[in-house]
């Protein structure tokens, strides 16, 4: 028997993507343009988030490659057999399928789209994604061509959200919100984070399957840690028990068709002590001022900067642990970031219009100090034509989450 080393399958039919086809075409047009402007014949598209953002797919990759091949005629995403025809169906484009028989198929495919024998004078490829092995498997069948970089040209693309793209983070902020909503009523001593998250993250994932009855549901999750878990922002959820005045660090994140968002909250189980709640106000009142900097105009690095000054003043800058915000859109706890995007002292990005970002100032108290901790505070802000729009809604500090179920 003969066994292809790539064909194509359209098992179905085409199935609604999170945004129209005008946003798509309007995003690969965008990308082309890009490719004039640099000298540019051919794409191949790596990673998880930009596939996605100008296909529609979300490929799960499991050990094998996936891509997308975009010249100013053609574009097809590229994919493993074990997936089938799903990904023809989620992709806004063709598609080709390569098997599992012979090493190296995922070029072969690649080959069969432009074929041999004009081949590209520069590829554009991700530098930030493109591993060693895959960049000296691409040189052995494009050894007279020249790479270039393109990722840091997609992420500024990213970074200037649409008005569907906003529409979605909304969405996204609100289900947040109920997420933690759900999570509140489970709060109390005796109770595990384990068992406190998963009502948090079932109450997110049917809510977003009522709002988009036709997507693909996978990655919300909900990271909820009391005591000393609350030291670091990205500390999985255990089953350590609460206990009666417990810090506690609730994180909601729903994620409707790669978009990602969230929502964070300090809070205490019944009571706080002098030393936490000094602790709490403190960062609580960066966080304010942080929010009322977000606007159209202002660095990144402006933003870092008098926020530092607020916690020196506090006696809290060498408690500080990470950036005051980043970027909104296609990201993920495991793919994506617009780095270009984050109010960090190196990044001098100026905020404009349809950016959407964070403030969540964070400071961590190391244990056998009084208010021993991590306090954290998010919301969500969509930048406007002369202000921004906070779009996260759960109220936030001491006068409303000391939880007393």
């Amino acid at each position: 028997m003969e066994r292809p080393d790539f064909f194509t399958l359209k098992n179905g039919e085409k199935v609604k993507l999170p945004f129209s086809d005008a946003e798509y075409k309007n995003r690969v047009f965008k990308l082309r343009k890009v490719m004039s402007d640099n000298d540019i014949d051919m794409i191949i598209l790596t990673s998880i988030h930009n596939i996605a953002y100008y296909t529609g797919f979300i490929y799960c990759s499991f050990g094998r490659p996936y891509g997308c091949l975009i010249t100013q005629t053609k574009m097809v995403t590229i994919s493993a057999n074990i997936d089938a025809s799903q990904p023809w169906r989620r992709s806004h484009c063709e598609n080709i399928i390569y098997t599992d028989w012979k090493r190296d198929n995922f070029l072969r495919a690649i080959v069969s789209i432009i074929g041999r024998n004009d081949p590209p004078k520069s590829i554009g490829i991700e530098n930030d994604h493109v591993t060693l092995d895959a960049k000296d498997k691409l040189n052995t069948i494009f050894g007279e061509s020249i790479f270039k970089d393109i990722s840091k040209h997609l992420m500024k693309q990213r970074m200037i959200k649409s008005d569907e793209e906003i529409k979605i983070i909304k969405n996204g902020a609100r289900i947040a919100d109920l997420g933690a909503e759900e999570i509140i009523k489970h709060i109390q001593p005796g109770e595990t984070e384990l068992e406190i998250a998963i009502a948090g993250r079932d109450r997110m994932e049917r809510e977003i399957a009522k709002v988009y009855p036709e997507a693909e549901y996978m990655d919300t999750w909900v990271w909820f840690q009391s005591g000393i878990n609350t030291d670091g922002a990205h500390n999985p959820k255990t089953n350590r028990v609460l206990q009666n005045g417990d810090i506690l660090s609730l994180n909601t994140f729903p994620m409707i068709s790669g978009y990602y968002t969230a929502l964070e909250r300090t809070l205490f189980v019944n009571e706080v002590d002098e030393a936490s709640l000094k602790a709490w106000e403190a960062n609580v009142k960066v966080h304010k001022r942080g929010l009322e900097l977000i606007k159209p105009g202002i660095k990144c690095s402006q933003i870092c900067e008098e926020l530092n000054n607020l916690f020196a003043e506090l006696g809290y800058l060498q408690y500080r642990t990470f950036g005051y915000g980043h970027s909104f859109g296609m990201l993920s706890h495991f793919y994506g970031r617009e780095a270009g995007l984050e109010l960090r002292e190196d990044i001098d990005t100026t905020l404009e219009k349809n950016m959407v970002v964070s403030m969540e100032p964070m400071i961590m108290i190391p244990e056998g100090k009084p208010g021993a901790g991590g306090y954290r505070e998010h919301d969500i802000l969509v930048i406007k034509e002369n202000t921004s729009e906070n779009i996260t809604k759960f109220p936030f500090g001491p006068e409303n989450n000391i939880v007393k179920n």
